[in-house]
């Protein structure tokens, strides 16, 4: 979200149902694990588990979710730190 004040734009953080929708949209197979690990809004990990990231590289994995998240990465969310598994049948 952007708040523009005064001629300038504040960006909010991404709460953590934000993060978890647009997680899930891309992925709706998955099982998310998603922590707020400062209890400060904006620093989250994640354990993210689907059938989308089969023969997928760990690399590529992590920039399928990073497209999930719209370009809010590095913006309105400021630090997740990812762990991608490949879901088993």
């Amino acid at each position: 979200m952007i708040i523009a004040t005064n001629g300038l734009k504040i960006l909010m953080p991404l709460t953590k149902d934000e993060i978890s929708k647009m997680i899930m949209r891309a992925f709706p197979d998955a099982t998310l694990e998603l922590k707020d690990t400062a209890g400060d809004n904006n620093h989250f990990s994640a354990k993210i588990v689907s059938k989308a990231f089969k023969g997928k590289s760990r690399v590529n994995q992590h920039k399928m979710v990073y497209k999930a998240l719209k370009g809010k990465m590095g913006n309105e969310l400021h630090a997740l730190a990812l762990v991608t598994e490949e879901k088993n049948d």
